[in-house]
């Protein structure tokens, strides 16, 4: 049973409540100004009917009209009431009215302001909606304005009123600057481009600006050539070409996209001659090859677009005489547009280096027919290099210029060029030299001798004042005369059209100068020499010696000792000597070889055999270790032809003492075989131990000692053989179970492996393996050797016949074999039996010492 009561308050007479409400009343009959209290009645009334509900805010309210939480939930309980409802229900209206009544006292709480303007915006009210984003920002501070714009401004985008959306973005750039990309993009989607353009030039100028979408600054600058140049039409308050020429001196490593916009521009507006102007001047100015390519194939895209066009509107409207004439005309405009395209590319890279001497001749290259053209060019290339700047030899432009004429026979023009290019104060001497060596060279083509003869003589001549060949601040002409090009060129043409006294005091200058080299110096000699002064010729080399040390005076040498000895050759023995010795003194190990062989060479032909020997063993000692071995070889070589095979032994034991391992044990190799031809077994044998123990040798050298054991050795020597081998590998190798397997695979014989026996006795048993091998090996060596014909044995006169017996049976290990068809007969014998013949000794050979 619901119990109702009626409040007898004179202030509200008809308040009507439940019995469950009794303990908030009395609660808040006691606080009636706590917020709490009320919270917590109206979370308890939840349920309750919406008036009910409605009527318990607005009695706290009364009392608390500046509480921001109850008007809080209030008003969005209020909302959630209507949300369901027509917008054009009259509670849209009441609810706004609540609304109005909270912003008397709640005109600063944002929160309010922006549930208020999204529900007004729910209802479609876009004056009223306006209406209340500006008064609340008038009531709210200007810090808290950026909270209050995101909102305003997506409402102005959903409603399709440009004008007012731009006023409304206008008020929210000048409180937020660095938004106005979002506002140029608003005005580029409502197809406003020129107020977009003006925005968008405004940010590109403004240094401090920085992009909230991270675009730089060029980006930005590309952004506004795009828009402008591609609406013409639309954007009318800006200068346009200005503009982008700005961009030209501001954005100078984009050239090549800020021509074509400013192009493609005036291409939208119809203005074509002023395109083409653009055109032409962006190929003319542009400074690298990337921008020069863009703007070209641009250019060629635009000429090819415009005849496509004019031969579509001939073909629409008929052709006449007049449209022909101007196809025609367009069509030669393109196809020499496409002819300039090498020259065009040269002009950038020139642009990009003046200086470039190549590019230059690559500029007269392309210009090939056309002398004109060509003259222009050299002279702008000569006048424009600047000699100390240059990339290249600049001094090849002017023998270049001067050839041209040359070929077109007008000489007097090219000696003119040549003359000139003799007074360019070039960087590097031989640029200069060059040039007089052309002039020369002009001279000696035309038959003119003499004056070739003149103008080097005249390059050569001393200047008023002298300086060092690589003083650099000295020009060129006062360090010509210390050139060796041009005293080269001098030298050839004395010895060919001046006289013997004239040629010589030319090499005799050069040699004052010291700036001969070892060719000149040769040079020098042989041309003595064919003139039959030799001594004159020693002498040149011995000065040239005196100026040079080694390695430079190596060719000097070796030429002058062989002239020397094809001149005189035992002669002056002892000169030749001398020579040789000073030669030696000093000379580095690489070039000592040659002289030393040289050396050996004259003492074998006119010296002693002992002189050449020593030679040699010097030559062994001085040359460097790479070539000692060869060395080696040439003296071996040379002592077995000389004296014999036998005194070659010392220098083998010398060579193996002085070369690197691996030279040594060829060494050895050859030095065992050389015993062992000369019978020396027992040497050679020597020499195999000697060489097993120095170094790790190869499975070719126990191959060879094996070999060689098995030709000349026995059970014993093959024994001793392949116990040093074990040793060595025991030393060198500490797989000895690896190596006894792989000897006894390659040999076959054995029933087992070293990996079958047991792990305590592999070593053991591998010994035994080996040396029953070994016994094997006797065994086949001793059964193939062939069998004496006879067998000679030296015994004593008075031997008894068991002695003889006793002998017989022995075997001789040293025996010599002499071949395998032994007879028939003999083949049956055992080797125990000898065949003994028993005859009477005659009386008369006892004499009278016999008894009766």
């Amino acid at each position: 049973m619901v119990v109702m009561a009626r409040v007898s308050r004179p202030e509200r007479p008809d308040l009507v409540f439940e019995e469950e409400d009794l303990p908030y009343e009395e609660e808040i009959m006691r606080n009636q100004f706590s917020v709490k209290c009320w919270l917590r009645y109206i979370e308890f009334k939840q349920g309750a009917p919406k008036p009910r509900l409605n009527q318990l805010y607005e009695r706290a309210l009364k009392l608390l009209p500046c509480s921001y939480k109850l008007w809080y939930r209030y008003l969005k309980a209020r909302r959630a009431q209507v949300k369901h409802r027509c917008v054009t229900d009259p509670a849209y209206e009441d609810v706004n009215n609540c609304h109005e009544r909270a912003f008397v006292f709640m005109h600063k709480m944002p929160r309010l302001w922006l549930d208020y303007c999204q529900f007004l915006m729910d209802q479609g009210r876009v004056t009223h909606t306006r209406r209340t984003f500006d008064r609340a920002l008038r009531a709210l501070p200007i810090t808290q304005h950026s909270r209050i714009w995101p909102l305003y401004l997506r409402f102005l985008r959903s409603h399709s009123l440009p004008e007012t959306a731009v006023r409304g973005y206008r008020r929210f750039l000048k409180l937020s600057p660095e938004s106005a990309e979002e506002y140029i993009d608003y005005l580029r989607s409502s197809d406003r481009l020129d107020e977009a353009a003006q925005r968008l030039a405004t940010v590109v100028n403004d240094e401090r600006f920085v992009s909230k979408a991270g675009k730089s600054n060029y980006q930005l600058w590309h952004e506004l050539c795009d828009l402008i140049s591609q609406n013409p039409d639309k954007v009318q308050s800006l200068n346009v070409d200005a503009i982008i020429r700005g961009g030209l001196t501001r954005f100078t490593d984009q050239l090549g996209k800020l021509w074509c916009s400013l192009a493609d521009y005036y291409i939208r507006s119809g203005h074509f001659e002023k395109a083409r102007d653009v055109y032409e001047e962006a190929i003319r100015t542009v400074m690298t090859v990337r921008d020069f390519t863009q703007v070209f194939d641009s250019y060629a895209q635009f000429e090819e677009s415009m005849i496509a066009a004019k031969m579509e509107t001939a073909s629409e409207l008929g052709r006449e005489e007049e449209d022909d004439v101007d196809l025609e005309l367009r069509l030669a405009r393109f196809e020499h547009l496409i002819s300039r395209r090498p020259l065009l590319l040269n002009s950038v890279l020139l642009r990009q280096n003046p200086h470039h001497v190549h590019e230059w001749h690559k500029r007269v290259a392309l210009h090939q027919g056309r002398p004109r053209e060509i003259i222009n060019t050299y002279t702008e290339a000569v006048q424009t290099v600047d000699p100390f700047k240059a990339t290249g030899k600049p001094h090849t432009l002017w023998v270049a210029f001067a050839k041209f004429y040359e070929d077109n026979g007008q000489l007097d023009d090219a000696r003119v060029i040549l003359e000139k290019a003799t007074k360019v104060n070039f960087k590097q001497v031989d640029d200069l030299a060059s040039v007089w060596c052309q002039c020369g060279e002009l001279e000696l083509r035309h038959e003119n001798y003499d004056e070739a003869l003149r103008l080097l003589r005249k390059a050569t001549a001393l200047p008023a004042r002298r300086a060092e060949y690589f003083d650099g601040s000295e020009p060129v002409q006062n360090r010509v005369y210390k050139s060796l090009k041009v005293w080269s060129m001098l030298a050839d043409l004395e010895e060919s059209l001046g006289t013997f006294q004239s040629t010589k005091a030319v090499y005799d200058r050069i040699l004052d100068l010291r700036i001969a080299t070892p060719q000149i110096i040769i040079n020098y000699a042989m041309f003595l020499e064919e003139h039959k002064y030799f001594e004159e010729s020693f002498k040149a080399y011995e000065r040239g010696i005196s100026l040079f040390k080694w390695p430079n005076v190596s060719d000097i040498w070796s030429t002058y000792l062989t002239k020397f000895i094809a001149r005189y050759g035992g002669r002056k023995l002892e000169r030749a000597r001398d020579l040789f010795e000073q030669a030696l003194d000093g000379c580095p190990p690489k070039y000592a070889k040659t002289l030393y062989l040289l050396y050996a060479q004259l003492e074998e032909e006119w010296g002693l055999a002992r002189h050449a020997m020593a030679v040699y063993d010097r030559a062994t000692r001085a040359v460097e270790p790479a070539q000692q071995y060869d060395m080696f070889n040439i003296y071996i070589k040379r002592a077995a032809e000389i004296y014999g095979v036998t005194h070659t032994r010392g220098i083998y034991q010398k060579a193996i003492e002085v070369l690197s391992d691996e030279h040594a044990r060829e060494m050895c190799l050859r030095f065992a075989d050389m015993e062992c031809k000369l019978g020396e077994i027992d040497r050679a044998r020597a020499i195999y131990s000697f060489l097993s123990g120095s170094a790790p040798v190869s499975h070719f050298f126990w191959q060879t000692w094996k070999d060689f054991e098995v030709r000349h050795g026995n059970e014993d020597t093959i024994r001793e053989m392949l116990r040093i081998r074990r040793s060595v590998q025991a030393t060198y190798n500490t797989q000895v179970n690896f190596m006894a397997s792989q000897m006894l695979k390659v040999s076959g014989s054995a029933t087992g492996t070293v990996s079958d026996l047991a792990p305590g006795q592999s070593g053991m048993d591998d010994m035994k393996l080996l040396e029953q091998r070994a016994e094997q090996l006797a065994a086949e060596a001793e059964r193939d050797q062939p069998r004496a014909q006879s067998k000679i044995l030296f015994v004593r006169s008075d031997a008894s016949r068991e002695e003889l017996a006793q002998l017989a049976q022995q075997a001789n290990p040293d025996e010599i074999q002499l071949g395998e068809d032994e007879d028939e007969d003999e083949m049956d014998l055992e080797p125990n039996e000898v065949r003994l013949e028993q005859q009477s000794v005659p009386s008369a050979v006892f004499g009278s010492l016999k008894e009766d």
